[in-house]
């Protein structure tokens, strides 16, 4: 009977199951040894010697001092959050299963105290306990987010509060007071405050406001309740964020626009100070100070450090940078460094982060000096203080812990060397009972000692590691890769591992490793189904024999050695895609592989199948592990299900389909997951592991269940691997990503199997002693391998081992001098060269063929050139190979399919995109959007594009338009009822009720406050703008204003319709007055250009819809049948014109006549007289007819010129008569098109009038509804306040009752007291005064408490002056009494009897007021909780009350809002002038009847006219005083005038010339004689002048001339100066040289007349210089003289 595989579980109740089985069934057959790892930072003290630490599903205590490991394991899996006591030696810690328990566990005994069980569902993330006292705080995850506190003595929880949503980082009390939590968050921080009422415990809120990421600390501002309120007449009132994002509840009162969020620092680390103060680290790089109190934060400054030590940081800082850079990292920044990690002591701060450097911070008031204590290299996540407070703990994440003295300010001593990765697997040492080793994932190898797990050495590979494998034949270690190599690693020496070789067998990852018992093979399994075989003993090199490469991917493999046939059998599980099941590939090696390996291997390395004796098996289930006995046995573990199937491999198990085996045995497992089998050495035990993490060891024989441990968990990943030692009393288990080693060890085994494993490990170590001594021997001379970090394929030692190293080298795989070569590749290289030298030959004939065919081939293509067509060949017949050309064609032709698919698919993608665009901008409009241009000017005009009004609008329009009807209908009736008949009165203002309906039509339009009426809009079914006071009537307004716009829309687009249309019929009439231009144009054989007018692409905008043929610029393709139908039209078009062409008719009508019947006026222009025959012959020769007939020839020319010109005339005057009729009949149709563009400019300006009232009443709705929503947000606020109030004065009742329920015992207790002292007075009365005077002051004595004196002698920051309670309290002061109780202090001459009866009574007092003291302070406390709850009410009261006026100023504002309304006013331009831009302030203004303003206007303008009448007769009879005044004035002046002119006329000079004039009668001939004498004298000295301009111009040019002269001589005498400075500086030298200092007199007097003489010229080049100067002056000043005369 088979099991069903497929069984489904829900998930969360089988693990429970499976938990719950781990629980309870124990077996004690086997115990945990020792557990090692890394998996969390959360480090604690739990006394002054031990730390302890989470590492998987377990606790480790670790002692400092003899650094021995002890642990506690969790039972119900992955240990969660993690807190540590050091004061009251506890520790805290969760699981993770479901509803998970805190448990309380004391230290040194491990009891369990206490569970405590709250209301989390999934997981706790933070615990932490209290300094003093028993209380402990947790935070849950998801879904609850509670923080609580417990007192995990009594095990009560003591108050609970929910943050929703918010993840913490971090949770701590304050040490000082344990009613202070400092909560964080990632990027907030809460201050929360217990406050304590006898036994009641409440949790208060404080969030702290923290910096922006610069720094800057910004006062918080409450958006709900804005502090200020800004109202603004036009816009309204000024409302929160939240009341205008229509936001009600919870969200209001926490929304915060975007604009106004702010990133706040992200804080990181923290601890408390002594005076309750919260130091703070952030990412950002600041340090904060928070005041618990106040609730406060400040940003601490770093102090200026003087100069010199500013440079010496500098320095230091610039070396830290250049070290830090030549590591490979990034510099980092001592000045702001991110702190990951603080700590507080009395000296100050210590703080560190991911730079791995300890600083100490001196901080005082708001600066701080850093001082640089230890550098460790590794990030530091936790500094922790000893309890004594005499070392601290550094906590690097890569697992290292480190301690520090800071008494002795030495270096960082490294205490713990572990990795924080994840184990990948571990195995033993032979011969497999001192020492294990394990790799981490990150590539370090590990040495533990098996005795107890103390860490004995380790080596980093730095390479990603796979897997691993010890060797038996010796003590090396075998490390798998991720980039296909394993390396060798020397374990003689436990305490110094080395690498000593390395192979680089692929570029696959090294998936397993596995050794054959007898260490004689190693099995690497890697990617693609690839399994590698290699020598396993050093004196080999660890050769690689071959490799074989399998079909499927391999699942699991394990190995099986037959001692006595000296045989290896190898078992591969491999994974069948195609079918559920699993398949078994079983292959045998033997030793003569190794000696002869060359047989067994091809070329290529590959294993010959036949000689590993291949078998294959398919089994019926699918298997994710399997292992194999050596009695054809196989278990697996099924995939499905959870069951471990047993089958036997003969021919009697297998199915009807011979190649199946199915499983004789099915075991359930209480696992679930994947599974991994693992056998122990004897074949006696099988272990078992899943994803769940509990272990399962059966017997093999009868797979009965020996033994089962949850060593790791589900949370975890499970167990990742499991390996059996080869004696089998250990058994080594690493989990999947927990960071945990776990040795177990059997405690209660069967002595029969104990001695058959004993007995068959006795067996192998004898074998393997043959060869292990010499294998580790020769292991040991091996060098240390020496590599690159950077390098991934690494060479050869130097020193090489024996001299055939190299050629093993490049045979097996070890890259020597060819990098990056993997032992396939060299392998693969290795047999190209042997067949490139094999078949070099062969290979040069085939090359020369090859060239003879493609010469021939070229000849015969060029042959076939030069051949007549007829006979050419095809290129393609040329080719050889046709099926490459076919396969050519096939690869371009699907190419060229699949960008066609492409192209169109692209094509598709915009085709739905254009008729998007196209049905949302074209199809749905009603009214197409165009323009009209106008012909001759640059104006055009587009109309309004309407989309038609779905049913739904019209409804909606229709059933406002009846109840307007409605509403109108009934005002009229209710104004009938109230209407009072006044014929009388109506007859006398007849008239003047006449003048106010027309005044009433003028001033209507400025009440509607639009124009639309004039512009096709009907404003008659609108509401009047003073009527609009409720919300459906805005509503209604805004629909109808819609309808407004629409009309108006519609009227203009009618007249642009009509504009349209007779713009295309000018078109055509334009056109058809061009033909009769062009014919004109024709007869007249005139070659001139005809304005012809078109539609322009936004006239017509469709044309846009479709593509012309001429847009299209390539060329267009046509399928065959487009290409041949286009052939048939082509072919009738032909035939058409050649059957038309052979018309005879036509053809005879036109050789006779021209083509027509008759001759019409427009042929005179084509007539033409023929000449007479005899023009040819000289005019001697023509006879009388002759000449006769050539005059009628003339004259008949001459008419029939005179009628072609006559009917040119006639032509060009209709030409013109058609440009004129063009011109005029366009320039009228602009001018209606000027029109239109006016009209459309008005009708913009009425829809916008409309728009703006619609903008305007939506505003007000908005404002409106703004308005609701803040008064239901108000109201939802004031029910949640309401509910507080109601709750917090249960709360005062409750505090009250207990204040005086507590006053009465605090009473009692103070007059118990009193009354022991007067009892005491009363019960020593008998013994004598002096006696009792003594015994009175030693009844008031009181000892000193001693708490004090222990804690101020330690080094804690954290001094607490008091116990938490009092039993602790009495406790200590009893222990203190104990020493005044002794008789040594007993008053000389009592009895003994009377003194211990004073002691009772002084205990008896003391206790009395100890616990009057405790219960004052408990009143005290009381009272101030219950002063507390006070206050709050109080500030709720007030805040009620804030809310009811703004609920209060909300209704006044709501009624404003529907009583002042918004009024639109259309007023002409200059009838309201401001004095300045500002808009006037109209809160006190009144909307009256315009009559009565027209009224008071008409009276003040009969007023003013009557003044202007007054004003024009003062002005008029002014005017004629001031015309009079200046008559008068004027006739004064012309008698001045005269006067001065008769004053003149008698002193008036008479001259020669005017005697002269008086005295000649003819005084013009006079003047002209004497004009023309001065001509004459004009004239000869202008002779002179010109004269004696020509010689000074001679004087000037010989002048010139002797200047250049004298400049040439001047220029050689230079030269001469120089040459004869030269040698005077020659001769001088040559004196100086001869002291010789005597010169001759005549040569330096001849020098000297030489110089004075070339003086004289310069003196005499200068007067010459002038001279011409003045000459030319004067030539100059008497040009104008010489014109003045002339």
């Amino acid at each position: 009977m088979q099991i069903p595989l497929a069984t489904t579980f829900p998930f969360a109740q089988f693990f429970e199951k499976c938990v719950f089985l781990v629980n309870v069934l124990t077996f004690s057959c086997s115990i945990f040894s020792w557990v090692q790892g890394f998996s969390d930072k959360n480090f604690g003290f739990i006394n002054d010697q031990t730390v302890c630490y989470p590492c998987g599903n377990y606790i480790l205590f670790l002692d400092i001092e003899t650094k021995k490991t002890r642990a506690l394991q969790c039972q119900t899996g992955q240990v969660g959050a993690f807190a540590a006591n050091a004061n009251s030696q506890v520790l805290a810690f969760s699981d993770r299963k479901l509803n998970p328990i805190i448990y309380i566990y004391t230290f040194p005994e491990l009891s369990k105290p206490t569970e405590l069980k709250g209301d989390a569902q999934l997981d706790y993330t933070l615990l932490s306990f209290s300094f003093t006292g028993p209380y402990l705080a947790s935070y849950s995850s998801i879904p609850e987010f509670v923080l609580s506190v417990w007192n995990w003595q009594e095990n009560i929880l003591l108050c609970s509060e929910s943050q929703p949503g918010l993840t913490g980082t971090s949770l701590s009390f304050n040490p000082m007071n344990w009613q202070q939590l400092c909560f964080v968050a990632e990027s907030s921080v809460t201050i929360w405050h217990v406050e304590r009422c006898k036994d009641e415990h409440h949790l208060t809120r404080h969030p702290v406001e923290l910096p922006d990421g610069h720094g800057t600390v910004t006062p918080h501002e409450d958006l709900f309740f804005p502090p200020s309120r800004n109202d603004d007449p036009y816009h309204g009132p000024d409302l929160p964020v939240s009341a205008i994002a229509g936001l009600e509840g919870d969200e209001a009162e926490t929304f915060v626009p975007r604009n106004c969020i702010k990133t706040s620092v992200h804080p990181t680390a923290h601890c408390w100070t002594a005076t309750s103060e919260i130091y703070m680290g952030c990412k950002e790089g600041y340090v904060l100070a928070i005041d618990a109190e106040k609730y406060s934060v400040s940003v601490l400054q770093q102090k200026a450090p003087p100069e010199f030590m500013q440079k010496i940081a500098d320095v230091v800082s610039y070396v830290r940078r250049e070290a830090q850079k030549k590591k490979g990292g990034k510099p980092n920044n001592l000045q702001k460094p991110v702190l990951l990690a603080m700590a507080f002591c009395n000296e100050g701060l210590y703080a560190a982060g991911s730079e791995g450097i300890l600083i100490f911070y001196h901080i005082k008031e708001l600066q701080y000096e850093m001082k640089i204590c230890a550098d460790i290299s590794q990030p530091i996540s936790s500094l922790i203080f000893s309890p004594d407070y005499t070392s601290l703990l550094l906590v690097t994440d890569q697992g290292t812990v480190y301690s520090y003295k800071p008494a002795h300010s030495g270096e960082a001593v490294k205490l713990l060397d572990t990795s924080s990765s994840c184990f990948l697997a571990a195995d033993f040492l032979t011969p497999g009972n001192n020492y294990c080793v394990s790799v981490t994932v990150s590539g370090e190898v590990q040495v533990w000692s098996l005795e107890d797990g103390t860490f004995l050495s380790k080596l980093n590979l730095g390479i990603e590691a796979t897997s691993m494998a010890c060797c038996p034949s010796s003590n090396s270690v075998a490390v798998g890769t991720q980039i296909g190599q394993i390396c060798f690693v020397d374990v003689t020496k436990a305490e110094a591992p080395r690498v000593v070789h390395k192979i680089f067998l692929s570029k696959l990852p090294v998936l397993s490793l596995h050794y054959d018992q007898r260490g004689q093979f190693l099995i690497a399994r890697a990617t693609e189904g690839h399994i590698f075989i290699l020598d396993a003993r050093p004196s080999e090199l660890f050769q690689v024999l071959g490799y074989i490469v399998l079909a499927d991917e391999v699942l699991h493999l394990s190995v099986i050695s037959d001692l006595k046939n000296d045989l290896v059998e190898v078992m591969v599980l491999l994974n069948v895609a195609e079918v559920q099941q699993a398949r078994l590939e079983i292959f045998h090696l033997s030793s003569a592989i190794a000696t002869d390996n060359d047989k067994y291997v091809n070329e290529q390395g590959v294993f010959n199948t036949s000689d590993l004796k291949k078998e294959q098996y398919d089994l019926d289930c699918p298997l994710s592990s399997a292992v194999r006995l050596k009695d054809n046995i196989v278990y697996g573990y099924c995939t499905c299900a959870p069951f471990i199937c047993k089958y036997h491999l003969s021919e009697e198990s297998k199915l009807e389909d011979p190649s199946v085996y199915s499983s004789e045995k099915r075991i359930p497992s209480n696992q679930f997951g994947s599974g991994l089998l693992c056998l122990s050495p004897n074949s006696q035990w099988l272990a078992a592991a899943a994803k769940d993490g509990v272990l399962f060891i059966y017997n093999t024989s009868t797979l009965d269940i020996l033994a089962q441990k949850h060593c790791q968990s589900y949370q975890g990943g499970g167990i990742r691997s499991m390996v059996f030692s080869l004696d089998g009393n250990f058994i080594l288990v690493n989990g999947e990503n927990d960071c945990a080693l776990v040795c177990l060890k059997w405690k209660e085994i069967k002595e029969t199997e104990v001695e058959q494993a004993a007995l068959y490990w006795q067996s192998l170590l004898e074998i393997l002693n043959k060869s292990t001594s010499d294998e580790n021997s020769f292991l040991k001379s091996m060098p240390e391998w020496k590599f690159d970090p950077e390098s991934t394929s690494k060479s050869l030692p130097e020193a090489p081992l024996k001299s055939s190293t190299a050629e093993v080298a490049e045979e097996d795989g070890n890259v020597t001098n060819t990098n990056d070569m993997t032992w396939i590749g060299q392998k693969m290289q290795k047999v190209m060269r042997e067949d490139t030298r094999r078949f070099a030959n062969q290979k040069e004939e085939v090359q020369m063929g090859i060239k003879k065919l493609r010469e021939t081939i070229q000849k015969m293509m060029h042959e076939n050139e030069q051949v007549p067509d007829i006979e050419k060949l095809e290129h393609w017949e040329f080719n050889l190979d046709l099926e490459e050309q076919e396969r050519v064609q096939e690869e371009a032709e699907r190419d060229v399919a699949r960008a066609r698919k492409e192209i169109e698919m692209e094509n598709l993608s915009y085709c739905y995109l254009q008729d998007l665009i196209k049905y949302d901008c074209w199809d749905v409009m009603c009214v197409k959007g165009r323009a009209v241009k106008c012909f001759h000017m640059d104006c055009q005009v587009s109309n309004y594009p309407l989309k038609e009004r779905s049913k739904e609008e019209l409804e909606t329009l229709k059933k406002v338009l009846h109840l307007k009807k409605t509403e109108t209908a009934d005002l009229k009736a209710q104004k009938k009822t109230l209407e009072v008949d006044s014929e009388t009165a109506l007859s006398e203002e007849e008239g003047e009720k006449a003048a106010e309906e027309v005044a009433d039509n003028g001033a209507s339009h400025c009440l509607n406050g639009s124009l639309s009426c004039q512009y096709g809009g009907d404003t008659s079914t609108l509401y009047h703008q003073c009527d609009l006071h409720t919300r459906e009537q805005k509503l209604h307004q805004t629909i109808l204003l819609k309808d407004v716009i629409y009309k108006v829309k519609t009227a203009f687009n009618e007249e642009f319709d009509a504009i349209v249309q007779q713009k295309e019929q000018e078109i055509a009439r334009v056109k058809e007055a061009n033909m009769k231009i062009r014919e004109i144009l024709e007869q007249l054989e005139l070659q001139v250009e005809v304005w012809e007018p078109v539609l322009t692409d936004d006239e017509m905008p469709e044309r846009a819809l479709t593509v012309q043929d001429s847009e299209i610029k390539a060329e267009k393709y046509l399928t065959q049948e487009e290409k041949e139908q286009l052939e048939l039209l082509a072919k009738l078009e032909r035939e058409r014109r050649l059957a038309a062409m052979d018309d005879e008719r036509l053809r005879a009508l036109d050789d006779m006549m021209g083509g027509v019947l008759e001759i019409r006026r427009e042929d005179v222009l084509k007539m033409d007289i023929p000449p007479p025959s005899f023009i040819s012959r000289p005019e001697d020769l023509w006879s009388e007819e002759e000449k006769k007939t050539f005059e009628d020839y003339e004259k008949k020319v001459k008419e029939l010129n005179e009628d072609k010109e006559e009917y040119r005339e006639f032509l060009r005057n209709e030409w013109k008569k058609l440009e004129d009729s063009i011109k005029e009949t366009t320039q009228n149709f602009d001018e209606s098109v000027c029109k239109l563009s006016e009209k459309k400019v008005k009708s913009q300006m009425v829809i916008y009038q409309e728009e703006l009232k619609i903008v305007n009443l939506i505003y007000a709705l908005l404002l409106d509804e703004e308005l609701d929503t803040r008064e239901a947000g108000l109201h939802k606020f004031l029910t949640k306040k309401k509910k507080e109030k109601v709750k917090s004065a249960r709360k005062i009742l409750t505090a009250k009752n207990g204040v005086e329920a507590y006053t009465g015992p605090y009473k009692d207790a103070i007059h118990e007291g009193k009354s022991l002292e007067h009892g005491f007075i009363e019960e020593f009365a008998d013994i004598p005064e002096d006696l009792l005077h003594e015994l009175l002051q030693l009844y008031k004595h009181r000892p000193e408490t001693p708490w004090t004196e222990t804690l101020l002698d330690t080094a804690n920051p954290y001094v607490k002056g008091s116990p938490e309670d009092c039993q602790d309290a009495l406790s200590l002061l009893m222990k203190a009494m104990d020493e005044l109780d002794s008789p040594e202090h007993m008053p000389s001459g009592l009895d003994q009897s009377v003194w211990e009866r004073f002691c009772l009574a002084r205990r008896n007092k003391m206790e009395s007021e100890e616990l009057g003291k405790w219960k004052a302070l408990a009143l005290e406390e009381m009272q101030a909780f219950l002063r507390r709850r006070v206050d709050e009410n109080e500030k709720m009261k007030s805040e009620l009350e804030n809310i009811f006026q703004e609920l209060t100023w909300l209704k006044e504002e709501k009624m404003k809002l529907q009583q002042n309304l918004m009024v639109q006013f259309l007023l002409k331009q200059g009838q309201v002038e401001l004095g300045s831009t500002e808009v006037p302030d109209y809160s006190d203004a009144v909307l009256i009847n315009r009559s009565v303003v027209e009224e008071l206007n008409s009276t003040l303008a009969a007023q003013g006219e009557k003044k202007i009448t007054a004003m024009v007769e003062f002005k008029d009879f002014s005017k004629g005083i001031i015309q009079l005044e200046w008559e008068h004035k004027k006739m004064k002046m012309q008698i001045q005038d005269l006067t001065e002119k008769a004053r003149d006329i008698v002193i008036l000079p008479i001259s020669k010339d005017c005697q002269l004039f008086l005295t000649v009668q003819n005084y013009d001939t006079h003047i002209a004689q004497h004009l023309a004498g001065m001509e004459q004298s004009l004239g000869v000295m202008d002779k002179l002048h010109k004269k004696n301009v020509k010689n000074h111009q001679k004087k000037v040019r010989e002048l010139k001339k002797g200047i250049r002269l004298k400049e040439q001589a001047n220029y050689e005498l230079s030269l001469q100066l120089k040459e004869m400075l030269i040698s005077v500086s020659e001769r001088m030298h040559i004196i100086e040289a001869a002291d010789t200092r005597d010169i001759s007199e005549k040569i330096t007097k001849q020098r000297y007349q030489e110089i004075l003489k070339q003086k004289y010229l310069r003196n005499f080049i200068r007067e010459q210089e002038k001279q011409l100067t003045i000459l030319q002056s004067e030539a100059e000043s008497l040009k104008p003289r010489i014109l003045h005369i002339v």
